[in-house]
């Protein structure tokens, strides 16, 4: 993060602009704060009468000022609960439609925000971040306001009290605000460095935990446990700074108001002398200090959740603004021939030096299967990711049924496609919502699609047939079980595109032949993509485009391409010799 930030106060405006939904809470918490910092206040008052009740005892004031104290005493015990009540209903909605929003958010943005940041530091947004701003948003707020009136009403008391003695304690207080100044700045900066952290931190944690059997198997274990170590001892040094200037604002803060306190008890006896100070007065004085100083305290201390909140909230905001997937198509689209068609295609990824295609132009027609080959980094799942509109060309043209991609709205463009890839992403939840993931979908609509993916001869001995819970990502299902469920996904979508990435890759001989039967029974009459990674796989596909450093260098089916003994030949004859020997 930049060490310039915009200026704090428009950022904490919009934060608060969150709690305008949540108006008759704040409102009732706002009254509760106001009747609180009176019968604090008032407390103090009542130090005047019973000071001089004591010099002077009266037996109707030693009815009534115990009475008083009890009465003042409830009531600011009730505003207090509807106070804390209010804010935290507040603060906590506030919290709950920000995590909305962002992950609403990150779920617009276009695929190139999910290359430059990691997804561990996009959920420590949503989790770390979002829970900074609730501090600010009522913790804080409640703080300011209930504080700041109470030091309004004591101050009162005290100017009518005396007006020299408050004087002398006021000379004081700019010293006060100074330093409120220095540890908000101080805790920004800081704050900012502990939420990038956080995220760093995290990220650090999955990728070790993601690949604990890579970490065992290397003897790994130290590296990545010193890797951690030394993000977490940033943070720790981060958050000692913030405590140190915390504890350090706090104690500067009870000097300066002892040397308050020191004047006022130095001009006190002065005017005492010269009797323009009962006993009352003094005792009242004295009380309403003591009283400022713990609310003075607070509002110094108060920096640090306002100064998280602001920094967190410069981070949700700057995810809120990002810009999103293009998506200026205005022409609808129910169901598409499925004509594919690309026209002197590039794509180049930011930040990254070439081009990942180069000058692609082919035709996919419907019913047919296009093949797409060529060694790793070739460009092969770039080309596909350019169909759903993942990515955008950096040049050329692509067309559905003769019309170009972007012209479509995106959400009807999407709907077009079916994607099955190497990498299955299930959900944890029943098989049945993983295969009408997405799609409204009778019971025997679900099984018909896990049928036909050859599913249900597993799905059927389950626990629970379709209602059976599978685990995050379908944990408690193998390789191809988890892949026939995404072809029954597919199945059941029945859309006229299909895109297979390496579907078949990483699985054995009787899952693949068990994922390869259901997908051909997925592939008529649609149009298809397939990346192979076994080329035997594709040798009845109606095209093969072969792919080399982004640019395409052979097209023809399976039998030309051997014939021309060219890129398509020799990786075909690797692999077999590979088959051979193993």
């Amino acid at each position: 993060m930049s060490d310039r930030h915009p200026p704090v106060w428009p950022i904490y405006r919009r934060l608060l602009g969150y709690t305008g939904r949540y108006w008759p809470f704040l409102a009732a918490a706002l009254v509760g704060m106001v009747i609180e910092a009176i019968a604090g206040g008032s407390f103090v008052r009542l130090m005047k009468p019973l000071t001089n009740n004591f010099v002077e005892p009266s037996a109707r004031d030693a009815v009534l000022l115990p009475l008083a104290i009890v009465g003042l005493f409830v009531l600011r015990s009730l505003a207090t609960f509807v106070t804390d009540y209010g804010m935290a209903r507040t603060g906590r909605s506030v919290v709950r439609d920000l995590r909305e929003q962002v992950l609403a958010k990150y779920l617009r943005l276009p695929s190139t925000q999910f290359d430059a940041e990691s997804t561990p530091v996009m959920v420590s947004r949503l989790n770390f971040d979002t829970e900074q701003v609730t501090q600010a948003s009522s913790d804080a707020l409640k703080t300011l306001v209930t504080d700041s009136l109470t030091i309004a009403y004591l101050l009162g008391l005290m100017l009518w009290a005396s007006v020299k003695v408050t004087i002398a304690m006021l000379l004081v207080t700019p010293l006060i605000g100074v330093i409120v100044w220095y540890v908000g700045k101080r805790y920004r900066r800081i704050s900012g460095g502990i939420q990038d952290g956080m995220g760093r931190m995290a990220a650090s944690a999955e990728q070790s935990l993601s690949a604990q059997q890579d970490v065992k198997i290397h003897g790994a274990q130290a590296l990545e446990i010193s890797r951690y170590a030394a993000l977490a001892n940033r943070i720790l040094g981060l958050n000692m700074k913030v405590e140190s200037t915390r504890a350090g604002a706090s104690a500067m803060t009870q000097l300066l108001a002892a040397l308050a306190l020191a004047a006022i008890v130095w001009v006190a006896a002065h005017e005492a002398q010269e009797g323009r100070l009962d006993a009352g007065d003094f005792v009242m004085l004295m009380t309403a200090m003591m009283a400022i100083i713990p609310s003075l305290r607070r509002i110094t201390s108060v920096q640090t959740a306002i100064s998280r909140g602001v920094a967190a909230s410069e981070r949700l905001f700057a995810i809120l603004d990002a810009e999103e997937e293009a998506d200026a198509g205005t022409r609808t689209l129910g169901r598409a021939r499925g004509e594919l068609v690309f026209d002197r295609v590039s794509l180049r990824y930011r930040d990254q030096p070439g081009f990942a295609l180069d000058d692609i132009s082919f035709t996919a027609k419907p019913g047919t299967v296009t093949a797409i080959v060529g060694r790793s980094g070739s460009g092969k799942t770039s080309l596909v990711r350019l169909v759903p509109r993942f990515y955008e060309p950096s040049s050329g043209h692509i067309t559905l049924d003769g019309v170009e991609l972007h012209d479509y709205r995106m959400a009807d463009l999407r709907r077009q496609i079916a994607l099955v890839g190497q990498k299955v992403m299930l959900f944890d939840d029943t098989v049945a919502a993983n295969i009408a993931y997405g799609a409204e979908a009778s019971r025997e609509a679900i099984r018909a699609a896990a049928e036909a993916a050859n599913a249900w001869e597993f799905i059927e001995r389950l626990p629970h047939g379709l209602d059976t819970h599978i685990g995050e990502n379908g944990a408690l299902l193998s390789g191809g079980q988890r892949q026939r469920l995404a072809i029954a996904r597919a199945i059941l979508r029945d859309a006229p595109i299909l895109i297979l990435d390496e579907a078949t890759a990483a699985l054995d001989n009787e899952s693949e032949r068990l994922v390869q039967d259901a997908l051909h029974r997925l592939m008529p009459e649609r149009t298809t993509l397939v990346i192979a990674h076994r080329l035997s796989t594709i040798e009845h596909a109606d095209q093969v485009l072969v792919l080399d450093h982004g640019r395409l260098v052979e097209r023809g089916n399976h039998a030309q391409l051997l014939a021309a003994g060219g890129l398509y030949a020799h990786l075909h004859g690797a692999q077999f010799r590979e088959r051979g020997a193993g």
